[in-house]
């Protein structure tokens, strides 16, 4: 996952977030010192904790205080966490405008997945209909 920044820097991933969050991913829920294995580099545990702590205050990791040891583990899934961020980086792209971001993003689609193309014309009429159904089609 690279490093995403919505406009307002209300998400802003570091390298080590991505690699603790990697090291949750694959085990699971863990303490600090089993995330700190699982990340390879050249850091204290301590690097480690603090971390793991400005996690769970972005609400991207949740903590269960145990009786020895905090146990670790993410909030979303890889896939719920992409999905949120992409909503809050479309978001805040669209706000400053929505035809040059529409623009851009069907060019890049075009470029790097043409096949995703269909799939968006389908997921765009789907949309329109629900609209209309719903009387928000204006």
């Amino acid at each position: 996952m690279e490093s995403r920044k919505n406009g307002h820097g209300k998400v802003l991933l570091g390298h080590l977030e991505q690699d603790i969050l990697e090291a949750l991913w694959k085990r699971g829920e863990s303490s600090g010192r089993e995330v700190f294995e699982g990340v390879s580099r050249d850091i204290a545990i301590t690097t480690v904790l603090t971390v793991l702590e400005r996690l769970v205050s972005k609400g991207l990791v949740e903590k269960k205080r145990g009786q020895e040891v905090n146990l670790f583990r993410c909030a979303y899934t890889r896939e719920e966490l992409a999905r949120k961020f992409s909503d809050e980086v479309f978001r805040s792209i669209l706000g400053l405008s929505a035809s040059a971001a529409t623009a851009a993003f069907v060019n890049i689609l075009a470029d790097i997945h043409p096949i995703e193309l269909n799939r968006l014309a389908s997921l765009i009429e789907s949309k329109k209909k629900e609209l209309e159904l719903s009387g928000k089609d204006d």
